[in-house]
């Protein structure tokens, strides 16, 4: 599944070697300039799971296939960007494309690298990219809502509930709030994310310090925490070059050098893990002699759905799916085990699967 993580923030506060890192490529370039990144570029990235490594060793699968999660690298936004400064309307497209927002902050002191507003200062580099997403959202809505009006007009039920939700977001912006504030009913859910509003999306700061601090955070990431809080948003501290010197090593090396700076894992899997909570995801398993693979589904996902992320057959021919839990396959040394120590059961469609299952679906089309 398409899980997309768009980096956004001001230029020059590490967005760019933060991806490079996260996917461990140089595809985009990270200079000491504002619009290095010309356009967005997307990445694949394994997410880390110990889990699977475990399933595969009991079950001596040949291959392990990972989950993976797209992070995208938007452009260097700046004030003035929802009517086109720098390159504002491009990147703010780019933007409504993603599932979820990580803004890049930098919380670190460096004269060799330039700050576009002069100063170092995290919530005031926040106020301004977040603005420029509210400025937008503003203008997009009070575009659409006169075209929606006209199509109620004529009895368009669709178009009734679009104009409620509209008019829900809008006087969140009026009042300089992001639309996320506001109050949505659970059946509106749906029709709320067509809205693709810039700011009703999931976030995610994360607090870019100075490699002395990767461990701890400093006094900017601090008050990035204690801003957080009133959002109820997850905050990652992380030292993108740190992670960026970590992406060039091998498996070894890697563990060396994280002892040596007194890190337990990279801050690129707290990361992943965070965006992966951040999007309400969970992780189903399926093993065999061939391959042991993590799928990834939302939360409160059904049997039936699950399957069909492997493929729309199985969620169409669905018959049953014989479920393991992960510690039972774990316990028992693995499927056959399972099944001899009554572990292994049969969930019909209206099963929700957990998190950790071991499932091997049946089907017929």
């Amino acid at each position: 599944m398409g899980f997309q993580c768009g980096i956004v923030g001001l230029p020059n506060v590490g967005k760019s070697t933060l991806f490079n890192a996260l996917t461990q490529t140089a595809a985009a370039q990270a200079a000491n300039y504002p619009f290095c990144t010309i356009e967005p570029n997307v990445g694949e990235v394994a997410v880390p799971e110990p889990r699977l490594v475990k399933l595969a060793t009991i079950a001596g699968s040949k291959e392990l296939i990972p989950a993976r999660m797209n992070f995208v690298d938007i452009a260097g936004l700046v004030k003035g960007a929802s009517k086109g400064e720098g390159l504002g309307n491009q990147f703010l497209a780019n933007i409504r494309e993603v599932d979820a927002v990580l803004y890049v902050l930098r919380c670190f002191d460096d004269d060799d690298i330039t700050h576009v507003n002069g100063t170092i200062n995290p919530l005031d580099d926040l106020d301004t990219v977040e603005t420029e997403l509210m400025l937008a959202d503003l203008e997009s809505l009070e575009k659409r809502i006169a075209s929606a009006e006209k199509k109620a007009r004529s009895g368009d039920k669709d178009a009734k509930t679009a104009i409620a939700l509209m008019e829900l977001a809008l006087a969140e912006l009026r009042e300089g709030r992001p639309a996320r504030a506001a109050k949505v009913p659970e059946d509106d859910r749906k029709a709320w994310r067509g809205l693709q509003l810039l700011t009703s999306k999931p976030i995610m700061f994360v607090c870019n310090v100075d490699e002395e601090s990767a461990g701890t955070g400093n006094a900017y990431s601090a008050m990035v925490e204690e801003f957080a809080k009133t959002e109820g948003a997850p905050v990652v501290i992380i030292s993108a070059q740190i992670e960026a010197e970590l992406a060039l090593l091998d498996s070894d090396e890697r563990t060396e050098y994280l002892a040596d700076i007194g890190l337990e894992e990279p801050g690129l899997d707290r990361l992943i893990h965070a965006g992966f909570r951040l999007l309400d995801l969970q992780t189903y398993f399926t093993v065999g002699p061939k391959e042991a693979r993590a799928w990834t589904i939302k939360i409160g996902t059904s049997a039936p759905k699950a399957a069909g992320v492997i493929h729309g057959d199985f969620e169409k021919g669905f018959i049953r799916a014989e479920t393991i839990a992960y510690d039972d396959f774990v316990a028992c040394n693995g499927e056959q085990g399972a099944k001899e120590a009554g572990k292994m059961r049969a969930e019909g469609k209206e099963y929700i699967v957990a998190d950790g299952d071991v499932l091997h679906f049946r089907f017929n089309v």
